[in-house]
């Protein structure tokens, strides 16, 4: 038990890469852990666009920076992103979604990128997921059509040896859990 809490302390959203690319093998136990996530009614409701390609790499990290360049600025250090894409769920998922006012591909989404994080981490890979970013030129630069859309892109690389690992600060477990009621 320990040691998958070690992991998901290591866990943290690195915005610093090296130039240093990623072995093949250690990516693709990523998206194997990502692919092998639950999902509502195993909808698998995504699809993995994974940019290692330099020059198509700096122009999606480019658009994750936002206006005049002030946010995600080391996207463009990164090895790797991943951009997610959200796939038609299963029918039975879309309207339990619908009348639960729930929307359970988004849900999914951030298990399976998290899924694709935690494994990163235990590859000594560093990994930031992405929710700023131009959705629109993304999509043009990576061929998606106009109806889907991608909630995420995931930054991936290795961070430089003196890049400090932060202290997770975290609200108290007796803040954040109650027993039988909310009260």
């Amino acid at each position: 038990m320990t040691e998958f809490l070690d992991l998901v302390n290591q866990r943290q959203s690195d915005r610093k890469y090296i130039d240093k690319p990623i072995e093949k093998e250690k990516l693709m136990r990523c998206l194997e852990a990502a692919r092998l996530a639950p999902s509502a009614s195993n909808s698998q409701p995504w699809t993995f666009v994974v940019i290692n390609e330099p020059e198509l790499r700096h122009k999606v990290g480019q658009a994750a920076m936002g206006p005049l360049y002030s946010f995600n600025k080391f996207a463009t250090q990164a090895q790797v992103i991943v951009a997610i894409i959200m796939e038609k769920p299963k029918m039975v998922t879309e309207l339990g979604g619908r009348i639960k006012k729930k929307e359970y591909p988004l849900i999914d989404a951030g298990i399976t990128a998290e899924h694709f994080c935690l494994q990163a981490a235990e590859e000594g890979l560093g990994s930031c997921m992405l929710g700023w970013f131009d959705e629109k030129k993304v999509k043009s630069l990576l061929n998606v059509p106009e109806e889907k859309s991608i909630p995420l892109l995931i930054t991936v690389g290795y961070t430089p040896k003196d890049y400090k690992h932060r202290r997770k600060i975290r609200k108290s477990i007796n803040e954040v859990v109650k027993f039988n009621t909310y009260e």
